[in-house]
């Protein structure tokens, strides 16, 4: 297999993944106690829907139809995620395990599209890696922002002082999927 089949099919397998993100952060920003976090997904979703397109612009140049090659590492992360929200737990510690399961899907995606990049740079493609760059760019930025709600929520929660957080959220409550 030469590299640009590779490159090819692994942003097949970022398109689903984009895809399937699409229509997990929804949930998220739902699920969220703490709004600041919620507001981090909600706008993450929106980049979102950004690399989707970017991946189908990139796609087009290359002279190749968008095509989903179904992505089981997301899939088993957004379970993941939802196996978190389904926890009785704090909701300060719920949204601690949720954002560590969204910065699984951030730090996955960031492997993929810097190895999409050299790839694509490797080739000569630079509309293409110009492309895959901004969104590797916004896929750092969102895994920064989560590291820092996380410390918020940690420091709101007493949890970085050593207490225990107080308000516990059923199972059964409103927070569902990933």
């Amino acid at each position: 297999m030469e590299i640009r089949a590779l490159l090819i099919e692994e942003m097949q397998d970022q398109y689903d993944a984009e895809k399937q993100l699409v229509k997990a952060l929804p949930k998220l920003v739902k699920a969220s106690s703490n709004p600041e976090l919620s507001h981090a997904f909600a706008a993450h979703l929106e980049e979102t829907k950004g690399h989707v397109e970017r991946l189908e612009q990139a796609f087009e140049i290359l002279g190749v139809r968008p095509k989903a090659k179904p992505c089981a590492a997301m899939k088993g992360l957004v379970e993941e995620t939802q196996e978190w929200l389904a926890e009785k737990m704090p909701d300060e510690v719920q949204d601690s395990a949720v954002i560590c399961a969204a910065q699984k899907v951030e730090h996955y995606e960031i492997a993929g599209y810097g190895t999409m990049c050299a790839w694509a740079a490797a080739l000569g493609l630079n509309d293409v890696e110009s492309l895959l760059r901004e969104t590797l760019d916004e896929e750092k930025a969102a895994d920064e922002k989560l590291s820092l709600v996380a410390d918020q929520i940690l420091a709101e929660a007493g949890v970085l002082n050593g207490k225990a957080p107080a308000k516990t959220r059923s199972a059964g409550s409103q927070r569902s999927g990933y």
